[in-house]
């Protein structure tokens, strides 16, 4: 006849975890005269632990990017304004108004975000092409108003999306197109030599700072 005695502790301990999810941790201990020694913990929770640790930590909700460092943020202006001041240089030149509201976006739009498609020089020159197709036509059709303009603009927006060309600006440029009624021959010139320009200097800008984000990430 065997005799088995038994003495257990459990002990059980409930703790909040980073997220407010309640964390339940018991701890049992046996010993029995058969000399059998164990311990165990086992914690309960909505979602697993990982590695050990009592609660799964959460990513943090998204939030604005940090503050750039002032060497990039000196950058980023400097090369902003340089290819600005390049486009109302050569119209000086040429005494033509070659910036206009539209490229001041598009230059910023190409700098701040060089990878996206929509800054990339195919979206950049030929989103601004179809926008003037789409300005006027729509001027054509509808003469200069700004239901026109907004039609015009929403037409752009069409048409650079199923040409594989987003460029935001280049809506804009519709606008511009319906409610200034510019003559064509010397508009279309000078958009299409403008944007050409802007792809070439924002090229040159982003190497000149050491770790800058290269431009473009593809050329068509």
């Amino acid at each position: 006849m065997s005799t088995d005695t038994d003495t257990d502790t459990d002990t059980c301990t409930v703790m909040p975890a980073a997220d407010g999810t309640p964390i339940t941790t018991r701890t049992g201990t046996g010993t029995g005269a058969t000399a059998r020694t164990g311990t165990a913990s086992a914690t309960v929770s909505g979602t697993a632990p990982a590695s050990g640790s009592a609660a799964k930590t959460r990513s943090a909700p998204g939030r604005a990017p940090a503050r750039p460092a002032p060497a990039a943020a000196f950058h980023s202006v400097g090369a902003v304004t340089l290819v600005l001041l390049g486009l109302v240089a050569i119209g000086a030149v040429i005494h033509e108004p070659v910036l206009i509201p539209p490229l001041a976006a598009s230059a910023a739009l190409v700098h701040s975000a060089p990878t996206l498609p929509l800054s990339q020089p195919r979206s950049v020159v030929v989103g601004h092409l179809l926008a003037a197709a789409a300005g006027y036509t729509t001027l054509a059709v509808a003469g200069a108003s700004a239901w026109a303009a907004a039609v015009a603009a929403g037409v752009t927006l069409a048409l650079t999306h199923l040409a594989r060309t987003p460029h935001s600006p280049a809506c804009a440029t519709a606008v511009v197109v319906v409610l200034q009624s510019p003559a064509p021959a010397r508009f279309v010139p000078l958009l299409f030599g403008a944007t050409v320009v802007l792809v070439l200097m924002e090229f040159a800008v982003s190497r000149i700072r050491k770790g800058a984000p290269r431009y473009p990430a593809y050329w068509w």
